[in-house]
C-alpha cells in the first residue's frame, strides 16, 4: 500500500497533540510513508511556531527535529523529491475544487503530491485536506 501523509500527520507523530495517539496507532502498522522537502519545511516551521508560542523550548524543538532526522535515516520515512508536475496539478485542484471546498495552497500541494506519486491512501488530520483527497479518489481511512 502506498501512503502519503500530510504535514499534520507528521507533526502529530512528534509533538503531543489531540491526534498523537492516532498517529502512533497508524505508525504501529509499520507503513511506508513518503517524506518530501515540503514535509521537512512544514515540520521545521511547526516546531518553531511552538517555540514562538512558548509551548516548546528551543532545545525541545531541536530534540524533535533530531528525532525526525534519525527516523528519516532509519527508513521510517521514505525520502522522495517533489514531483515536478505538482505545481500544475495544484492549480488544477484549486480551479476544480477551490470554490466548493475552500482549499488552501498547502491543501492542494499535498493532495497533488499524493496524486503525482500515485498514492493509494492519504493520511491527514486536516478536514479540508481530507475532503479534497476524497474528492480526487484517495482513500483517507487508516
Amino acid at each position: 500500500m502506498t501512503i502519503y501523509a500530510d504535514s499534520s500527520f507528521i507533526v502529530s507523530g512528534y509533538i503531543q497533540d489531540a491526534h498523537s495517539a492516532e498517529a502512533v496507532r497508524r505508525m504501529a502498522l509499520l507503513p511506508s510513508i513518503w517524506i518530501t522537502p515540503l514535509h521537512r519545511s512544514e515540520l521545521a516551521h511547526a516546531l518553531h511556531q511552538y517555540v514562538f508560542r512558548r509551548t516548546l523550548s528551543q532545545a525541545e524543538a531541536q530534540r524533535y527535529w533530531d528525532s525526525f532526522r534519525r527516523d528519516c535515516l532509519e527508513g521510517i520515512w521514505i525520502s522522495i523529491g517533489l514531483p515536478e508536475k505538482i505545481w500544475d496539478a495544484s492549480i488544477n485542484l484549486a480551479q476544480r475544487y477551490g470554490p466548493a471546498l475552500g482549499v488552501r495552497t498547502l491543501d492542494s500541494l499535498h493532495v497533488a503530491c499524493a496524486m503525482e506519486l500515485r498514492a493509494q491512501t492519504f493520511w491527514t488530520f486536516d478536514d479540508r485536506q481530507a475532503r479534497l483527497a476524497e474528492a480526487v479518489g484517495l482513500d483517507t481511512n487508516p
